[in-house]
């Protein structure tokens, strides 16, 4: 039975990876593998397990008990996501990025380029890689005309994405994810994944600026940039990142689940909206437009035009991946996995990079997800760190490793063999200098 387990995760696996090739959406493959895997367990009464991470042992439980733990676990990973997808659609509402476009001052393409890495890696950290990734693409095309230019941006902005994301508890979902399953501490991933990662920004960078395509001027004016929309932007863009960055504190002061803290913050944040908002309507009526009741209901609040636009699907699919490897996680395979794998590989850093190279090909959701239940190291051990760092980072080697790397090929068309050719050496150096870089002040500074 335990064959049949691993043969439908493998299948499942297989459809999320070769998502584009069958043209059907990753969230169907991952709901189906975790239903038929929970139904298999259930059917044939299969023995599931809780791990003790103090004793490293797998304790009994019953199945009603263990899938309700992990649906909770899920759940507050989940309620956290959608708390910060909302908070990033208010600030698009009111066109708040549209301030970030103010900073570009030089047509330098060396300075640009800096200038674009230094917001990739500031801003992934505060509102996650992916959504970082879409408003420095966006911002792209309104200042680079040439095409082939603009591509080598894109993917420098993909790789600084991920690494800014890697170190910041809220910049990548697997960080969210080892942060809320209370394997590593905020305030210790910071100081422990920061600098790693600036050396992963730096290295490719210093790289790439050398490089004939970084030289020269650009040709269009930054003052050709389109103004903000809304006079509320600046003030919901600054109110909205400040919001977002106020949760790890707000955990560490009351010692609740993270996702309480985004809950207060969108509400916050959501409060604004709505005052900014109606006195914009205000004004409009002021001047004389007509607006029926059901017009002003559905285009004058920007929470529920927020609600409509987050991104559900992957909602869904991590719904679905998380609980899929709870499945193998509750029936023992996981650790006993993990047992035959720290046999036949004693050297830890080695598992751990490899997992980050692995994260450019197989998405790093499950990858983490699986050590989480493979390993029972206690919080704050190096070994989550490192798996923060390399989850994070890994996944720039190929233009589909990454979510930043997925968004940025739908906006700019970007061809897999490209960018395997100009881009992938570049995110590798930029991964094992940070790896380096990690593993040296993990044996030197902290210890161990």
């Amino acid at each position: 039975m335990e064959t049949i387990i691993i043969i439908v995760f493998l299948a499942g696996y297989l459809a999320i990876t070769l998502e584009h090739n069958l043209k059907i959406d990753k969230l169907i493959p991952a709901l189906a593998m975790m239903a038929i895997l929970w139904a298999i367990i259930a059917l044939a009464h299969l023995d599931v397990f809780e791990v003790n991470a103090q004793l490293k042992e797998l304790e009994p439980t019953h199945i009603d008990e263990i899938l309700l733990h992990h649906l909770g676990k899920t759940a507050e990973i989940l309620v956290f996501l959608l708390g910060a997808m909302t908070i990033v659609e208010i600030i698009d509402y009111f066109d708040g990025f549209a301030t970030i476009k103010g900073y570009i001052k030089t047509r330098s393409k060396t300075k640009l380029l800096w200038i674009f890495s230094i917001l990739a890696f500031i801003l992934s950290a505060i509102i996650d890689n992916l959504t970082a990734t879409i408003v420095l693409v966006t911002i792209l095309q309104k200042v680079i005309r040439d095409r082939n230019t603009r591509l080598w941006f894109a993917g420098l902005i993909i790789i600084n994405a991920n690494a800014g994301g890697a170190w910041s508890p809220i910049g990548d979902v697997t960080t969210t994810m080892l942060w809320i399953a209370g394997k590593v501490e905020a305030g210790s991933l910071v100081l422990r994944v920061l600098v790693p990662s600036i050396a992963c920004t730096i290295v490719p960078t210093l790289i790439a600026s050398r490089f004939k395509v970084f030289r020269g001027m650009i040709e269009k004016e930054p003052e050709d940039l389109d103004a903000p929309k809304s006079p509320y932007g600046p003030t919901m863009l600054y109110l909205g990142l400040g919001s977002i960055v106020f949760v790890p504190f707000f955990k560490t002061i009351t010692h609740l689940p993270p996702y309480v803290g985004m809950m207060l913050s969108l509400a916050v944040v959501a409060t604004f909206a709505e005052i900014y908002s109606s006195a914009k309507f205000s004004i409009s009526s002021a001047t004389g437009e007509e607006h029926d009741e059901h017009h002003e209901a559905a285009h004058h609040s920007p929470v529920h035009s927020a609600l409509t636009k987050i991104e559900l699907p992957s909602i869904l699919f991590f719904l679905g991946i998380l609980l899929a490897v709870a499945a193998l996680e509750s029936l023992g395979i996981l650790f006993n996995y993990a047992e035959q794998l720290n046999e036949a590989i004693p050297q830890t850093d080695i598992v751990v990079m490899l997992l980050g190279i692995g994260s450019a090909i197989i998405d790093n959701v499950p990858l983490v997800a699986a050590s989480m239940g493979m390993f029972s190291e206690p919080q704050d051990h190096s070994l989550w760190h490192f798996i923060a760092y390399s989850a994070g980072t890994g996944g720039s080697m190929l233009i589909i490793g990454s979510a930043a790397g997925v968004v940025a090929m739908g906006m700019e068309k970007i061809d897999f063999f490209w960018y395997l050719k100009k881009i992938a050496w570049l995110a590798f150096a930029g991964f094992f200098a940070g790896a380096i870089v990690f593993i040296a002040m993990r044996d030197f500074i902290f210890g161990g």
